[in-house]
């Protein structure tokens, strides 16, 4: 059961992401489920790793897992803010980069590469927190935070997918 568990972990993490679409925004219940989905975030890779399980598949599942609960939480929070034009643009800039790299990494390595780089898990932290920062801090302070290291991120995902390729 132990080599399955990072497994779990990580279905557990679609399932909380389903559940959220069902909770209203702020209410108790949805930001249990948004915990939840952090914490398995956090954790399955860990057990994975522990369990000496880790393998391609527990690799895309993590990949769908993050996926989901992205759109989810994306669909959910979106509608409820204002998001300045000039905040629409930076994040488009930062989606270019990104797909850059990834196509840049498919007609290299003929597979689609993500870096698990510290300033990507950093970007990934911040986002997870942006949305409970907005009750007390504005998201036009919040988002240049996470839109800086994001940008700083994705131009290191670049320059080491370019230059080690």
């Amino acid at each position: 059961m132990a080599r399955y568990m990072a497994n779990v972990i990580t279905g557990s993490r679609i399932f909380f992401s389903v559940l959220l679409l069902f909770f209203p925004v702020y209410s108790i219940q949805f930001y249990i489920a948004y915990l939840l989905c952090g914490v398995s975030d956090m954790i399955d890779g860990a057990v994975a790793r522990r369990t000496n399980s880790a393998n391609e598949f527990g690799a895309k599942l993590d990949t769908v897992a993050d996926v989901v609960f992205v759109a989810v939480a994306m669909s959910k929070w979106l509608p409820k803010l204002s998001v300045p034009g000039w905040l629409w643009g930076w994040i488009a800039v930062i989606a270019v980069m990104k797909a850059f790299t990834l196509t840049a990494g498919f007609i290299c390595k003929k597979k689609l590469i993500a870096y698990h780089s510290v300033l990507n898990k950093a970007t990934g932290v911040l986002l997870f927190l942006l949305p409970l920062t907005l009750s007390s801090i504005a998201l036009k302070y919040s988002a240049v935070m996470v839109c800086a290291v994001a940008t700083v991120a994705a131009i290191q995902e670049g320059c080491k997918e370019l230059f080690n390729a």
